[in-house]
């Protein structure tokens, strides 16, 4: 089978060998993919003068209305995602769903949020200013939508979510959207574009996939165009000095490697039921999707008193869960995407293991339950434990993108404060305590370095979100390391996708364009 590229409205086969996608459980050879012989730069044009103008020929609500009917297309073949999710990235039914559900969960939140915009076609940002004795001479702030492309550079371990958590606000801002969806995982990505093609709900233009190899894809974006790429720092950086997107100006936003970090205050002895649920949450993180998520916890921040306990705790857990093929009911954690990506997690661990001891697993030559180790690509979860966490280097500049997680002692609120900020910029830090004021001066402490911070204590301990669980009304996003992006956040979002600008002039020039705008006044709730 091989996948094909959907751009200037006409799916089309990449010439050449392309690249193989392989189920990380047999080793069987899925689907191939190439993006050579397509022409990059003619579909972004065709995504800017054909799909851009004929979206923001509607209204926000309209558009809405579009994402409301996308979610019940995916909807509809829920079932096909969870096989294609088995087969191409190992996913048990916990994997498949929090990537598959949490991709048309998105998209229906975004569309009910969406028609709360109502009839407009701009955005009013803040109240007019006047600008002379007489309030004649005013002053605006507008947001219009940009008039180029969204050009998607997804990652590998969410290709349903990574696809709509981005398309999502950018449709509805009546921006175009080209998805190229990283190479290893691309078949559920381009099932799911499939479908909403079939369904003919947007018009010609407003999405197009190119699988297989970016290519020149950054040498042909312009200075309208907004690039959103999840992945590696490496990459990351590749892709912020390209010389066209340096010269042009271009907009980039960036989800990169993140060190997360979970905290135990001090307060939260063995058998407290804070100390249980921090023990339940740092298991969940690690072998939900086989710690292959951008949210995961890599570091645990624990009372030097409360370490040797909570290791225990929390490797007694990992010994009863079994690693292994999702087609056995038995096994609960999966493999990671492909043998590079074991390899690339062996690497790391033997790295860790340099300055950490092992509490619990860990090891590359494990039997996985009902598969053959020579063919697939299985992690064995490992739990570690720093030796000094300040002086560490690998526990806070190393992201192992696996099941693997390390504990890191800390002595009092100075040395816990400094020890996660060796982090360098994080999507999310975890607070777990019934101590208010720790809570609060940990989170003064730490929080220009995290996108977001969970703070758990006793009250809301069986409501809370969960730590990895990115939700759409909330920031997602971190500063440094993790990148410097920002996404979600609800109408937040479509600022990405905005441009803003001021007009100055009579007051009845600023009145009429106003009458084209959004009410917004949610938009900073």
């Amino acid at each position: 089978m091989k996948l094909l590229n959907y751009v200037n409205g006409q799916w089309r086969e990449g010439t050449g060998p392309g690249e193989t996608l392989i189920d990380p459980v047999t080793g069987e050879e899925l689907a191939k993919i190439s993006s050579q012989g397509i022409d990059i730069e003619t579909a972004l044009v065709f995504a800017r003068t054909r799909g851009g103008p004929s979206l923001r020929q509607f209204t926000y609500a309209q558009r809405a209305e579009m994402l409301g009917k996308i979610a019940d297309a995916l909807a509809a073949n829920h079932d096909e995602y969870f096989r294609i999710s088995l087969l191409n990235l190992g996913a048990n039914q916990a994997d498949a769903s929090f990537d598959v559900d949490g991709a048309i969960y998105t998209m229906k939140y975004y569309a009910k949020i969406g028609r709360a915009l109502a009839e407009g076609k701009m955005l009013k940002e803040g109240a007019p200013i006047p600008l002379s004795k007489t309030n004649a001479f005013a002053g605006q702030h507008f947001l219009m939508p940009a008039k180029g492309a969204a050009v998607f550079i997804n990652a590998f371990n969410f290709p349903a979510w990574g696809l709509c958590e981005k398309a999502a606000p950018a449709l509805l801002s009546g921006v175009p959207v080209v998805v190229k969806p990283a190479s290893p995982t691309a078949w559920l990505t381009h099932r799911m574009v499939e479908d909403v093609v079939k369904a003919g709900i947007l018009p010609e233009g407003a999405i197009s996939i190119v699988c297989g190899s970016a290519r020149d894809l950054l040498g042909h974006v312009r200075e309208e165009d907004i690039v959103s790429f999840t992945g590696s720092a490496d990459t990351a950086a590749r892709i912020r000095s390209h010389v066209n997107v340096l010269r042009r100006s271009v907009r980039v936003n960036i989800e990169a490697d993140s060190i997360n970090s979970a905290i135990l205050g001090a307060d939260c002895s063995p058998g407290t039921d804070l100390f249980d649920l921090l023990t339940k949450e740092v298991v969940r993180e690690m072998t939900l999707k086989a710690g292959q998520k951008c949210t995961t916890i890599r570091r645990v921040m624990v009372p030097r008193q409360h370490l040797k306990a909570f290791g225990d705790a929390v490797a007694a857990r990992l010994a009863s869960m079994k690693v292994g093929n999702p087609r056995n009911s038995e096994a609960k954690v999966g493999p990671v995407v492909n043998k590079g990506q074991q390899s690339s997690c062996f690497e790391g661990l033997a790295k860790l293991k340099e300055e950490c001891e092992v509490l619990f697993g860990g090891d590359k030559d494990f039997q996985p339950l009902d598969a053959d180790p020579q063919k697939s690509a299985f992690v064995q979860p490992a739990l570690l434990s720093c030796k000094n966490g300040l002086d560490a280097k690998y526990v806070h500049d190393l992201e192992v993108f696996g099941p693997v997680a390390t504990l890191v002692p800390y002595e009092g609120l100075g040395d816990l404060i400094a020890i996660t900020r060796r982090g360098l910029g994080s999507l999310v830090a975890s607070v777990f305590s019934d101590d208010a004021s720790f809570i609060r001066e940990t989170i003064l402490g730490i929080g220009d370095l995290h996108g977001r911070i969970l703070a758990i204590n006793s009250a809301v301990g069986a409501q809370h979100t969960g730590h990895g669980n990115v939700v759409p009304s909330c920031l997602h996003g971190g500063p440094g390391r993790a990148g410097g992006g920002e996404e979600l956040a609800g109408l937040r979002a479509l600022l990405l996708y905005h441009r803003r600008f001021a007009v100055q002039g009579p007051v009845d020039c600023v009145t009429d364009l106003t009458g084209l705008c959004a009410d917004t006044a949610s938009l900073y709730s």
